[in-house]
């Protein structure tokens, strides 16, 4: 950590891609943070331009920097394309910043199913093993002392909140079957006119059935939650709104278990959480839009037991997630920056 950071004193924090949704997101959260200061923005693409000029609604005055100087803060937040955060990451540890990457260049820690899952060798596999999965609710320890972090993808977000309590208290067999549907603003801000609105108005589309790149991540942290291997099958599906995720989980409740019993797990796993809300219902997506909140309910039909998942996948599934992290990190206020209420409608 760099010498800048106190007890007491306020964090030093830099957003590397700030121009993208995720990216902007942070810039906004970030700037807001009573404990926090934002000390730099890059952005390669609109270098040398204050933020507020350039991405709608922003408030940020600061002028952008092509590439964040590591030495000058103590966490770097990375919402970058996959692969450039790897390519970064050891200059920025060397210099004394800790990581936390949104994308996913160490979200799965063999090289092997880096390469099959996104085609290219892995920039520093060397790092693979330091990097933590970061995962606040259900691993809240691991985040202790870690310089690296990588966040989980937004359907894994989704999948890993809904099933977690079930597999580690085995109260279902290790299947999963992950149904979830996302808003388009997932593609990010350079998506091409396969997401245009006369593309995707008044349909839904289920997309990468056969292998999802997310799909390795919930099979890898529901495996190590559960102790045991944990399979996943998940298909997402593409709906005409801006953002949101609704996953629906289906497990097999192992014999002698009751929805009462998974109630009363998630009710304890989930008691100290403040951004979990367990109700009786599924909530619709609007209630997380612009929140780090996840909204999850149990059901059962037969031994099958049925978690709604819902949260935003710009928010609880990126940014708001990342601000999550790095209060746990460095012991700020669990809530700060992340204040934000469910608007309705």
């Amino acid at each position: 950590m760099n010498e800048g950071f106190k007890e007491g004193a306020r964090l030093r924090v830099a957003v590397a891609g700030s121009m993208g949704y995720a990216g902007a997101g942070l810039v906004a959260m970030l700037g807001r943070h009573p404990e926090v200061e934002l000390v730099q923005v890059a952005s390669r693409s609109q270098a040398g331009q204050r933020h507020r000029e350039v991405y709608p609604g922003s408030e940020c005055d600061l002028t952008m920097v092509e590439e964040v100087n590591p030495a000058a803060c103590d966490v770097v937040l990375a919402a970058l394309p996959a692969g450039e955060v790897a390519i970064r990451t050891g200059a920025w540890l060397e210099q004394g910043a800790a990581v936390i990457d949104i994308g996913p260049d160490f979200r799965l820690a063999d090289p092997r199913l880096y390469r099959q899952w996104y085609g290219v060798e892995h920039a520093r596999p060397d790092l693979l093993a330091q990097a933590v999965l970061a995962l606040p609710e259900l691993e809240p320890g691991a985040l202790t002392g870690a310089s690296l972090m990588a966040l989980p993808g937004c359907f894994s977000t989704a999948a890993i909140l809904g099933c977690g309590p079930a597999v580690v208290e085995h109260l279902v067999e290790p299947e999963v079957l992950v149904d979830a549907k996302s808003g388009i603003s997932g593609a990010g801000r350079q998506a091409g006119s396969s997401y245009l609105f006369p593309e995707l108005d008044q349909t839904v589309l289920a997309y990468s059935v056969g292998g999802h790149r997310h799909r390795p991540e919930m099979e890898l942290a529901l495996t190590r939650l559960a102790g045991e291997a944990c399979s996943v099958i998940f298909v997402p599906h593409l709906v005409p709104m801006t953002r949101g995720i609704v996953a629906t989980c289906y497990l097999t409740l192992r014999p002698g278990v009751s929805l009462e019993d998974a109630q009363a797990a998630y009710r304890h796993w989930y008691a100290a959480a403040p951004f979990l809300r367990l109700g009786d219902q599924p909530a619709s997506s609007k209630l997380t839009a612009g929140t780090n909140l996840c909204y999850l309910s149990l059901h059962q039909q037969g031994d099958r037991l049925i978690v709604c998942s819902v949260l935003d996948n710009l928010g609880r599934g990126a940014s708001s997630q990342a601000v999550q992290v790095l209060n746990q990190r460095f012991g700020l206020t669990p809530t700060a920056g992340l204040e934000q209420a469910p608007r309705w409608p």
